[in-house]
C-alpha cells in the first residue's frame, strides 16, 4: 500500500511540471506576438548604415611609363697593364680611390732603359762623327773625279759609305727614342677619369706586359649607364619619340621598388630583338654625382614615354577587384553604394588612372569597401575619423 502511494505521488509531479512548461511557452509566444503588434509592418528596426572613408575623383596629368629590369653598366672599365717588364717600384693610388685621367698609379724599376738609353746616345755620337768624315771624304772625292784625279768608282763607294753611316746613325735614334718611351712606361698614368679597384699586384714584384691580371681596374662611374629590356610591342614608340629629337626620361628603383635611386635619360635603343624573350634592350644614361648607382648593380628601369593631361584619377586603394574585374563603390545622393565597373591604367605613387566608368568629382569609397555591396547605405568618415554625412557633420 505504501509503495502504490509513492507511485501516485511520482505521475502527480510529473503532471503539474508539464503544467507549469506549457504555461511558460504560451506565455512567452503571446508576449512575442503582442511585441509585433506594438511594432507593426511600418515600425521595423532601421538598417544600420556602414563607416566608410570617401574620396573623389579628380583631373589630373597621367605619366606613361614603361618599366623592365636593368642592372647598371660602366661606360668605360680599363683593366691597366704593365707595358714594359720589370720591378714594381712603387704604388700611388688607394684602394678605392678616385683618380683622374693622367694621375700617377705605379712605378716600375726605370734603371735598366736608362742604361740603355745611355748606350745608344753613345752609339749614335760614335755614328755621327763617321757619318761627318765620310761626308768630308765624300766632298774631296767629288773635287778630284771632276778633275778627273781619282777613279769614279772610289768616289761611288765613298758615297755608299756616307749612305750607310746615316742609316746607322738613324738606327742609333730609333734605340734612343725606344729607350725614352720604356722610361716613359715605366711611369704607369691612369688612362681615364674613374674609381680604382683592388690592388691585383704589391710592391717588389717582378711584372710583365704580358701578364693577364694586370695591375689594377679602374671604372668611370661618372656618368654610367643602365641597360634594361622593355617589350618589343612598345619599340616603336619609343623610337618614334627618338626620331622627333625627345630627350625621354628615365628613372631607376632599387630592387623593391620603393626607394628612387637617380634619374637620367635614354641614350640609345639596340640593334636587334632578342627572339629568345621578345625584348629589346635600351641604353640610359645617368649623372651618378653621388654614386647612387654601382656597376653591376641590379635596378628596376621606368622609362617615360608620354603624359596624359586631364585625366581621372582615384586612389589606388578604392580599386577594388572581382570576378568581372575591377570596380569601385561609387557613394551616391541618398549616402548608398552602387557597384561601377571601371578600367584602369597603371597603378603609380598610391593613384589609379580611370580609363573609362567614372567621372570627375564622384565619390569613391578607399576605406571599409570589405562589408558593402550593391545598395549598401554607408555613413562617410573623415580623416580625422568623426563620423559625418555629405551635408555636414554630425
Amino acid at each position: 500500500m505504501r509503495h502504490y502511494t509513492r507511485k501516485r505521488h511520482w505521475w502527480v509531479w510529473l503532471i503539474v511540471l508539464c503544467g507549469i512548461g506549457a504555461g511558460a511557452y504560451l506565455y512567452s509566444g503571446g508576449a512575442g506576438r503582442a511585441t509585433k503588434g506594438r511594432l507593426g509592418p511600418g515600425n521595423a528596426s532601421p538598417v544600420r548604415s556602414t563607416p566608410v572613408m570617401a574620396a573623389a575623383a579628380k583631373k589630373s596629368n597621367i605619366s606613361i611609363y614603361l618599366t623592365g629590369l636593368g642592372s647598371v653598366v660602366p661606360l668605360n672599365t680599363v683593366t691597366v697593364r704593365s707595358r714594359v717588364d720589370g720591378q714594381l717600384m712603387k704604388v700611388a693610388y688607394r684602394e678605392g680611390q678616385t683618380v683622374k685621367k693622367g694621375d700617377l698609379l705605379a712605378e716600375i724599376d726605370s734603371r735598366p732603359f736608362e742604361a740603355q738609353l745611355a748606350q745608344a746616345q753613345g752609339l749614335r755620337e760614335r755614328d755621327a762623327a763617321l757619318l761627318n768624315n765620310a761626308r768630308v771624304d765624300l766632298h774631296r772625292y767629288q773635287v778630284l773625279s771632276e778633275q778627273d784625279s781619282i777613279a769614279k768608282q772610289q768616289r761611288d763607294t765613298q758615297e755608299a759609305l756616307v749612305r750607310q753611316y746615316e742609316g746607322a746613325v738613324k738606327t742609333d735614334q730609333g734605340q734612343i727614342d725606344s729607350a725614352k718611351l720604356q722610361i716613359h712606361y715605366s711611369r704607369i698614368s691612369a688612362p681615364l677619369t674613374g674609381r680604382v679597384g683592388l690592388r691585383l699586384v704589391d710592391e717588389g714584384n717582378i711584372v710583365h706586359a704580358s701578364d693577364p691580371g694586370g695591375l689594377v681596374v679602374i671604372t668611370q662611374l661618372q656618368p654610367i649607364s643602365v641597360i634594361f629590356s622593355i617589350a618589343e610591342d612598345s619599340l616603336p614608340q619609343v623610337v618614334k619619340r627618338l626620331r622627333s629629337g625627345e630627350r625621354l626620361p628615365v628613372e631607376v628603383y632599387d630592387r623593391d621598388q620603393k626607394q628612387k635611386l637617380a634619374g637620367g635619360f635614354l641614350l640609345t635603343v639596340d640593334n636587334q630583338i632578342d627572339p629568345n624573350t621578345g625584348t629589346v634592350k635600351m641604353k640610359a644614361v645617368f649623372p651618378n654625382g653621388n654614386g647612387e648607382l654601382f656597376p653591376n648593380q641590379f635596378v628596376n628601369a621606368r622609362l617615360l614615354v608620354e603624359v596624359k593631361r586631364e585625366s581621372i584619377v582615384v586612389p589606388a586603394t578604392a580599386i577594388q577587384r572581382g570576378p568581372q574585374g575591377t570596380f569601385v563603390y561609387v557613394v551616391k545622393g541618398d549616402n548608398t553604394v552602387s557597384v561601377r565597373q571601371v578600367t584602369i591604367g597603371e597603378v603609380h605613387g598610391g593613384d589609379a588612372p580611370v580609363i573609362t566608368g567614372l567621372a570627375a568629382g564622384e565619390q569613391v569609397v578607399v576605406d571599409g569597401a570589405e562589408r558593402l555591396r550593391e545598395g549598401s547605405r554607408v555613413e562617410l568618415k573623415g580623416q580625422d575619423g568623426a563620423k559625418r554625412t555629405k551635408s555636414g557633420t554630425r
